[in-house]
């Protein structure tokens, strides 16, 4: 028996939630692999990747998560996963990567992260080693931001507050002060532009879920603002709607919008709240040292 491919694992994962119970994400691995893979030899289920994870957890990993942004099954906690309505319909049949990825959950999510060019799954045909590296790298960092932004959404507004002052001073700005949490005025920090405090930027920073930040929020957050600056940036989980972003652009103040996805973007960028898990060497020939010998 042959460890799966990612997608071969679809089936299996959706057999085992097939009860409609609520399963830690570890325990539905062991399950798969105890229902399905039982006949793996001891070499196949302890062999690892090259960062060092085990193989067939890996790919069931990777199972979970095309299916998760396929609507197939939910993460109702952190850590837990649960089948859908929609992976209900499907646990009794056939369901291929091609399916997965033409399901209109799919393309939503990745229309939303603006990376995909085309409405099928990213699947490089003729590619070159190179271009096999680029993708599935790419396919990584989907996975990585997508997980930050759900987990932004969860975590606590006041905590939330702070990551984006964080976020700002591994950007490179000066200090930052938190304002107090009770009539603050809209204002939830005080950053500096530059590392000698010479101009200040207020910050203001709203943890939605779905609900987007109205004109009536930019409005507040311009009234906040004292007169000892003339710039503030106003950081969502979510986004923007057209009369918000409109009182942002048309106001005296300089007003920087970051939405959810431009914020795990920069998070991404500078490493907050992430790490780095692996780094791969990538190895050619030195034809200078063979010139040299010559």
């Amino acid at each position: 028996m042959k460890i799966p491919k990612f997608q071969e694992t679809f089936i299996p994962i959706l057999k085992v939630l097939e009860n409609g119970e609520t399963l830690q994400t570890r325990e539905m691995y062991h399950k798969v692999i105890d229902e399905f893979y039982s006949e793996l030899s001891k070499e196949q289920l302890e062999e690892k990747t090259k960062s060092g994870d085990i193989l067939i957890i890996n790919r069931i990993a990777w199972g979970k998560s095309y299916l998760k942004k396929g609507g197939y099954v939910e993460f109702p906690q952190r850590g837990f996963v649960k089948l859908t309505e929609k992976g209900k319909t499907h646990a009794s049949s056939d369901l291929t990567l091609k399916q997965v990825g033409s399901s209109e959950n799919y393309l939503e999510f990745y229309n939303e992260e603006n990376t995909k060019k085309e409405s099928t799954p990213s699947i490089i045909k003729n590619a070159s080693p190179q271009d096999l590296i680029d993708e599935g790298f790419n396919q990584i960092d989907i996975q990585v931001k997508d997980e930050l932004l759900e987990k932004l959404k969860e975590i606590d507004p006041f905590y939330f507050e702070n990551v984006i002052l964080i976020l700002l001073k591994k950007m490179g700005y000066g200090d930052f002060v938190e304002t107090a949490k009770t009539g603050d005025g809209g204002i939830d920090g005080i950053i500096n532009e530059d590392k000698l405090g010479l101009d200040k930027i207020y910050i203001q920073a709203k943890r939605y879920g779905e609900n987007k930040v109205r004109e009536k929020d930019i409005r507040n957050f311009i009234g906040a603002m004292s007169g000892d600056t003339q710039k503030g940036v106003f950081v969502t989980t979510s986004s923007f709607d057209i009369r918000a972003t409109k009182k942002a652009h048309d106001a005296h103040h300089t007003i920087v919008l970051i939405d959810g996805l431009k914020l795990v973007d920069l998070m991404h960028q500078y490493n907050v709240g992430i790490q780095i898990k692996a780094v791969y060497e990538v190895k050619e020939l030195d034809n200078d040292f063979f010139e040299d010998n010559n």
